[in-house]
């Protein structure tokens, strides 16, 4: 099994905001991929089995709120028998810059307190996760601008970026992480074609 969770805040306030894009990821692949999600309450979760490749994913969106992500995704993984290795983590990152992804097999938090809590819960780094640039607004700090709502300006860019983390997490799912990595690692939306950012 597989597991792809992606972080977020619950809740329609946190709707189409920085730090909701890793749900926007997870939520798009279930759509692809014609899942329904279901409330995993003793989990603190949302959950869809889906089928990537001929092998059985669990997506996932923690309802702890980011901060306490870990202790929604460790015990799931756990529960469904699966190791650090077999999880994705889908994640917003303020050091990148909006419409950059960023795929790695392992490594700190970077200061994200939802990557934090999973390697906390988990006791390793070692799992992979991918990325999605926000970018940091000059104005209002670092937790107004990921709390905020995208500007219409930037929603092109945006879509075209969760499109590209979701094609990212099906190649990684399918084809390896070495493979997701030298195809999406470079990926830039201002650079994608214009029929891309549709």
């Amino acid at each position: 099994m597989k597991m792809i969770a992606g972080l977020g805040n619950p809740g329609e306030a946190y709707a189409n905001t920085p730090h909701n894009v890793g749900f926007d990821v997870v939520d798009l692949l279930a759509q692809r991929l014609e899942a329904g999600w279901k409330n995993s309450s003793g989990f603190h979760a949302r959950v869809a089995r889906v089928a990537v490749a001929g092998e059985m994913v669990w997506l996932v969106k923690p309802q702890t709120f980011m901060n306490l992500s870990g202790t929604s995704v460790a015990p799931l993984l756990r529960y469904y028998g699966g190791n650090p290795a077999d999880l994705t983590v889908v994640s917003d990152d303020a050091d990148l810059p909006l419409g950059r992804l960023r795929i790695r097999a392992s490594g700190g938090s970077g200061g994200h307190r939802g990557l934090a809590s999973v390697i906390e819960a988990l006791g390793t780094e070692a799992f992979p996760r991918v990325r999605l640039g926000v970018g940091r607004e000059e104005r209002g700090g670092l937790i107004g601008h990921v709390l905020g709502k995208f500007g219409a300006e930037r929603l092109d860019l945006v879509r075209a970026t969760i499109e590209a983390a979701a094609d990212a997490v099906q190649c990684l799912t399918a084809n390896g992480l070495n493979e997701a990595m030298n195809r999406y690692n470079s990926w830039s939306a201002e650079e994608a074609r214009p029929e891309d950012r549709k």
